[in-house]
């Protein structure tokens, strides 16, 4: 439950510290004192969305905290799942937000998405404001409250579980008829591709060899010349004046003197190395003299076949064999899809069936839960009615069934009469304001029962009524706050407010330069005397405080 809340700079309140405790507790205060103000702060750390003009006038940020106690409401989980330190008896969340915009969450001091914060929140005050009355005749909320009461929290996981993969069979196998369509009208030109392309024989590596071949061949009379030229100055020539004739000259010259300059035989040696090279250069030059020749036939095969491949690269769009190879794979492979794409089909529609069946098992499960549980949900909700002042109210749950949906087979409606002879409606054609106020507390207080909430807020939900029925209301709402659970409304009704086990009030306070709003836990004399003003007005009368008495008991 919400233990204390902090509030700094948030729209006129600018420093509130408020100590809460679990019950039933009112809050109270003129209309436009701050109350929404209140909630509005309360939200930003359940993670809605953050408005800097919200800070208040002057300020730089604003600040609410909250502090929680979380014994009694298993919560380990959320927190060893997203690695956030945990302390059942006191859990603080915490929402800044600056002037220039920027907004920052933390749950114990650790810095967390608005998400992560939103799903904390939403396990930890269910707020009912006056707008979420219309909640009541919106479809979904019916089938969502139904399974509230139904406890239908595993069987709606395992469905949804059967139902996306169910959905994600149908995608798959429409996407596959698609493809298969246009698989079929493609044919014919996707067979002409792929035999161009078998008819080439391609082979990887070819295009690098033949372009390397076709700049000798073109080229070999040139080439053929310059290694001749090259042969003649390293060879022996008939005037000895080619570099081996000459190199063999130096070294004999040498070799007469190495017996009387030492020097001469290390020099000797080098002109032997390069003597060697250069023999094995000359010879490298003959070979490869020998090996090139001028041939147009293999000159014409090699350019017509690098033309075959450049003409096919060109085609597809593509920039070497090796691509050209993958694509015929493709190609390949969807012809074989298009060969097999019946048996294929058929494989796809039976598992898209058999889990399709899965689903509709769980489904009518849950639909078997779901007309129970409406039955359960019409006895109960018709009593605490009746109890209202709606002695012939007439509530009905409407279960159908319908196509399968990501909720189920059902079509849920809530079905109201409150007079006799009036045959029951849709709510939302049918009740009035007050009659619709009645109904929601009425349902809340019985999905009280089923949901683990540690705290509940009512803002105004006794909209529309007055006199004994506003205290019988005050008298369920503060049934529904036991067992630790805390329920917090904020009424105008002296009748609500004087149940309460502990009274805030709400104010505002003007100064020189600003207003101010305020919340202050009331004393049992200031008690007496708040519930006194809301019977009688702003002039306080001795009748009025007798009253306020005799409602405090």
């Amino acid at each position: 439950m919400l233990t204390h809340l902090h509030i700094e700079n948030y729209a006129l309140i600018e420093q509130l510290d408020l100590e809460l405790h679990d019950g039933f507790s009112v809050i109270t205060g003129e209309t436009g004192a701050g109350k929404s103000i209140l909630l509005g702060a309360i939200g930003l750390i359940l993670g809605n969305r953050a408005d800097s003009k919200s800070i208040k006038t002057g300020a730089n940020r604003c600040v609410v905290e909250a502090t929680f106690n979380l014994n009694g409401y298993d919560c380990t989980d959320f927190f060893s799942e997203n690695d956030l330190e945990y302390d059942a008896s006191e859990c603080i969340i915490r929402r800044e937000l600056t002037s220039t915009g920027k907004s920052r969450a933390f749950i114990n001091d650790t810095p967390v998405q608005l998400t992560l914060l939103k799903t904390l929140g939403d396990s930890l005050i269910d707020i009912h404001s006056q707008h979420q009355n219309l909640l009541l005749s919106q479809a979904n909320f019916q089938l969502s409250a139904l399974d509230t009461i139904a406890e239908n929290t595993t069987l709606l996981q395992q469905y949804h579980n059967e139902y996306s993969a169910y959905r994600q069979l149908c995608d798959d196998y429409e996407q596959a008829v698609n493809q298969a369509q246009q698989s079929h009208d493609d044919e014919e030109y996707l067979r002409f591709q792929l035999q161009q392309l078998a008819d080439a024989k391609l082979q990887d590596g070819e295009q690098a060899d033949l372009e390397a071949e076709q700049e000798i061949l073109e080229h070999a009379e040139e080439i053929k010349q310059a290694l001749y030229s090259a042969g003649e100055a390293l060879q022996t020539t008939t005037d000895g004046n080619d570099a081996l004739s000459l190199m063999r000259s130096a070294m004999q010259s040498l070799e007469h003197i190495t017996s009387v300059l030492p020097a001469a035989d290390e020099l000797l040696q080098r002109l032997q190395s390069c003597n060697i090279e250069l023999q094995d250069i000359a010879d490298e030059i003959a070979s490869q003299s020998d090996s090139v020749e001028y041939n147009p036939e293999r000159l014409s095969y090699v350019s017509e076949r690098l033309g075959t491949i450049y003409s096919l690269q060109k085609k597809h769009h593509l920039d070497s064999v090796a691509e050209l190879l993958e694509l015929q794979a493709n190609l390949e492979q969807k012809l074989n899809l298009i060969t097999n794409s019946d048996e294929l089909l058929a494989d796809l529609q039976k598992k898209r069936d058999a889990k399709r069946a899965e689903a509709v098992a769980i489904a009518d499960k849950l639909h078997k839960k779901r007309t129970d549980a409406a039955k359960t949900l019409q006895k109960q909700v018709s009593t605490i009615l009746q109890s209202l002042g709606m002695p012939n109210v007439l509530f009905q749950v409407e279960t159908q069934t319908g196509d399968l949906t990501s909720t189920g087979i059902d079509i849920v409606t809530f079905l109201f009469s409150a007079n006799k002879n009036v045959p029951p409606q849709p709510i939302s054609k049918i009740a009035s304001g007050g009659e619709i106020a009645r109904l929601m507390l009425s349902l809340k207080s019985i999905l009280a029962t089923k949901q683990n909430l540690p705290t509940i807020i009512f803002d105004e939900i006794d909209t529309g009524v007055s006199g004994v029925i506003a205290e019988k209301m005050a008298h369920i709402m503060s049934d529904m706050a036991s067992n630790g659970r805390q329920v917090i409304s904020i009424t105008h009704l002296p009748q609500i407010a004087a149940i309460g086990q502990h009274h805030f009030k709400v104010y505002k306070d003007d100064t020189a330069d600003s207003t101010l709003s305020h919340i202050i836990p009331l004393t049992a004399d200031q008690r007496i005397e708040e519930i006194a003003h809301m019977l009688s007005g702003a002039n306080l009368t001795e009748a009025a405080l007798q009253n306020a008495k005799a409602l405090l008991g």
